[in-house]
């Protein structure tokens, strides 16, 4: 019977693992870009690998890339992740620079083995071509399915706009440099020049990463000097956009002079051989990116169960503390320094820090930071944010602890923190950037939706070794008191009843069982009277 329970209560946990999706990957067949299982890759395939893919089923050979690499460690030993490219360099098949092996992760940036990277394409298939536009399917990221729809929506198809201005080099968006650039080839109507002979460099990335980029803004028509008052007016715009939980977008561009960068120029994406500054803002696009309707009651379910949730994120402080509010990580009652001075129309540093019950932080600011003061923040707050965090710093093993070798906080260096306090650690990663953060914590749990094979490879959910190597075995007191205390008295129990049950059955109760098998045993005794006045005639 117990067996039976613990194998129903099993059965449910079980079920989810064999519906578990395959590993899937992008693949280029005729083409025409399709996501499939990596067993179904063949000798030959064109591939796309993105940062922190690990390279599926066996060894590839670049014929692409824009600042890729690996980590090679378990093959050569070295701690750094190393750079991959399609030049072939050495004949040692570990040294050469245009493999990549299997079973590798790819720590940095975006590679395709085909085609420029960081694309969003639609799926080239009649039934999908025939369906509205919001109803399309597309291969890419869902923030550039996101800006690719609404952009057609809003001139149409861009397949022709794309073929006519081929793109021409590409340097894909990651957390160091907060942006994403590509140049391309563009007609002018400039009579001086030939058509197709001028470049145009556009970026997208972070707000306040693409401004700081920009010394001129476009104004109804006209290149306008980026001063003190265009800023004031973009920091107000992307404020306002802030607090309502969206995600913002910053979108600049640069003409390329025809004289510098003549047509058929070489642009290098590792060297950077093109401006990167003094760029043209044009403006902000926002979408809408809703937490799970789940979510705010599941942080309400582990702050009652005693569970403290703290949210670490590479948002703008402004965005990170709108979607805190929206998913109860801060509470509707809670109030931060900042929405303190707003209530009572003040500076943010003449309030008292310990009448705010929330923390909204910029990573920055916890540069100069001790640890002990690290560890004041997280015990003082019940409700922190930490917004703006890079997740790149260079980490190393000092005394068994991590020092950072930078100015900015990492995500490994709060979980130490709380660590530190005695506090058991749960990472929730969906990103590369979390991959530090992930070794370090006792408890690992990905977003199976959207994590990488990096985070897969680390995630667990048991890593705390035990505390007593002496004493901490898998036989103790506690599991012999379960074992013969707990179930034993109930296997006990169910065989009594079992035992009644069929004794009552052949007429029999309980209260008469005392002394019956000595009478049954008895030769004086010829016949038996049971609990319901039937005899029992003993047999010759």
């Amino acid at each position: 019977m117990f067996s039976y329970y613990q194998e129903s209560k099993s059965s449910p946990i079980m079920a989810p693992m064999t519906k578990m999706a395959p590993q899937q990957i992008f693949v280029i067949r005729n083409g025409e870009k399709n996501q499939i299982n990596i067993e179904d890759l063949v000798v030959g395939d064109i591939i796309e690998v993105k940062s922190g893919d690990s390279i599926p089923v066996a060894d590839i050979c670049i014929i692409e890339s824009s600042n890729f690499k690996v980590d090679n460690s378990s093959f050569t030993g070295e701690i750094e992740p190393q750079r991959r490219s399609a030049v072939f360099t050495d004949v040692n098949p570990l040294e050469t620079k245009n493999l990549a092996f299997r079973s590798t992760i790819a720590t940095e940036a975006l590679t395709r083995c085909a085609m420029l990277c960081n694309r969003t394409d639609l799926k080239q298939d009649s039934e999908n071509l025939a369906r509205p536009v919001l109803q399309r399917e597309y291969n890419g990221d869902s923030s550039e399915v996101a800006l690719l729809k609404y952009v057609e929506l809003s001139i149409g198809n861009v397949s022709e706009f794309r073929q006519t201005n081929r793109k021409v080099c590409e340097i894909p968006f990651n957390v160091t440099n907060k942006y994403q650039l590509s140049i391309h080839e563009i007609h002018t109507n400039n009579e001086s020049e030939d058509k197709s002979q001028s470049y145009l460099l556009v970026m997208k990335g972070a707000p306040d990463s693409i401004i700081n980029r920009c010394s001129t803004i476009y104004i109804d028509g006209t290149d306008v000097e980026m001063n003190d008052y265009w800023r004031n007016q973009f920091n107000s715009a992307y404020l306002e956009i802030g607090k309502l939980g969206e995600r913002v977008l910053g979108f600049c561009d640069l003409h390329l002079s025809s004289s510098e960068y003549p047509y058929g120029y070489s642009f290098n994406m590792n060297e950077c051989n093109f401006p990167v500054n003094n760029l043209r803002f044009l403006g902000l696009m926002s979408m809408t990116d809703p937490p799970k309707v789940a979510v705010p009651s599941t942080i309400m379910n582990c702050r009652s169960a005693g569970i403290k949730v703290v949210m670490v994120t590479g948002d703008h402080p402004i965005i990170a503390k709108s979607i805190a509010r929206a998913t109860n990580i801060i509470s509707e009652d809670s109030e931060t320094i900042e929405d303190i001075a707003e209530r009572l129309d003040t500076f943010p540093e003449l309030v008292n820090p310990r009448n705010a019950k929330a923390f909204v932080i910029h990573g920055n600011d916890l540069g100069g930071k001790s640890s002990a003061e690290i560890d004041a923040l997280l015990r003082d707050y019940t409700e922190i944010v930490f917004a703006r965090t890079s997740p790149q710093q260079k980490a190393i093993i000092v005394e068994g602890e991590y020092n950072i070798i930078n100015k900015e906080i990492s995500r490994s260096m709060l979980c130490l923190a709380c660590q530190r306090q005695g506090a058991i650690v749960t990472m929730i990663g969906g990103s590369i950037s979390d991959s530090l953060a992930f070794r370090q914590a006792d408890v690992r749990v990905f977003m199976g939706a959207i994590s990488l094979a990096y985070e897969k490879a680390e995630a667990d959910i048991m890593k705390r070794r035990p505390r007593d190597l002496q004493h901490d075995r898998l036989v103790n007191k506690r599991l012999l008191l379960i074992a013969y205390g707990f179930i034993g008295l109930l296997q006990v129990a169910a065989g009594f009843l079992a035992y009644f049950f069929a004794i009552t059955q052949n007429g029999f109760l309980p209260s008469h069982l005392f002394d019956l098998r000595k009478l049954l045993a008895s030769d004086d005794v010829n016949n038996l009277q049971n609990s319901y006045d039937q005899e029992w005639v003993r047999s010759s």
